[in-house]
């Protein structure tokens, strides 16, 4: 009769699978590491005065929005009346369609939410504007 040899267990791990789950997992973590946005509440910073708006000949024009999310805009019939963002887009495009150079430019109140700002600056684009300008608040006056 034929007899069977014994075999002996193997000792080896087979590290394949794990190779191929920390492939996978990589990939999970590749795509979705963009997509994650941390919100966090900053003190926008002070900087020097910028020679932006002397360059120019007009006055710029100034969008601002306080603390309360109201907007209001430097040129017009009433620059202390709050209005909405559609109007104060509006009345700018008005004004470059008189003089296209005229700077446009945003003041933001440092309590008003980022999302405030970047929705005024999209009705500005939509409205024409070529290019927007945030004000700061210059170290001597802070």
């Amino acid at each position: 009769m034929y007899q069977r040899k014994k075999r002996r267990p193997v000792a080896e791990i087979n590290v394949v699978p794990y190779i191929d789950v920390m492939l996978v997992l990589l990939i999970i973590f590749m795509a979705t590491a963009p997509l994650i946005t941390h919100g966090v509440k900053v003190d926008l910073p002070q900087m020097q005065e910028s020679d932006l708006v002397k360059t120019k000949d007009a006055p710029p024009i100034i969008a601002s929005i306080d603390s309360e999310g109201r907007y209001f805009v430097s040129v017009g019939t009433d620059p202390e009346a709050p209005m909405d963002a559609v109007e104060v887009a509006a009345v700018i495009k008005l004004k470059l369609q008189q003089n296209p150079d005229t700077p446009v430019m945003i003041k933001g109140s440092g309590r008003v939410s980022y999302q405030e700002v970047l929705l005024l600056m999209d009705f500005l684009k939509n409205a024409g504007v070529p290019s927007v300008g945030l004000m700061t608040k210059s170290f001597e006056e802070g």
